[in-house]
């Protein structure tokens, strides 16, 4: 059973990292987060993870930002349905169409 953190608590979480990686130059990012996720009683895995999606929020890394994954989402549901939809008229289409070329009684 996996654990739900605010948003406010992984944002403190990070920026906690963050100043322990400024002020300690000699220590790498993964002694870094092996130190401090044990003291905030989370998985190191998940520290790394929302430390590395900070840096590419923030621009220091490459890839989709929140906002730009929320985007994509929106976009494949709004696609499907517009294809759904096409399908419908698609269908309706040959429906009517069948029943215009029939003769009349």
């Amino acid at each position: 059973m996996s654990k739900r953190y605010s948003q406010e608590f992984k944002d403190r979480a990070v920026r906690m990292l963050v100043v322990w990686l400024a002020g300690d130059g000699s220590c790498s990012q993964w002694q870094a987060v092996n130190e401090i996720a044990p003291k905030l009683g989370i998985a190191t895995e998940s520290l790394r993870r929302w430390y590395e999606r900070h840096l590419v929020e923030t621009g220091v890394r490459q890839g989709l930002t929140r906002e730009e994954h929320e985007e994509i989402k929106r976009l494949k549901r709004e696609n499907a349905q517009l294809r759904r939809a096409n399908e419908i008229l698609k269908t309706a289409s040959a429906f009517f169409a069948a029943e215009l070329d029939r003769p009349a009684r």
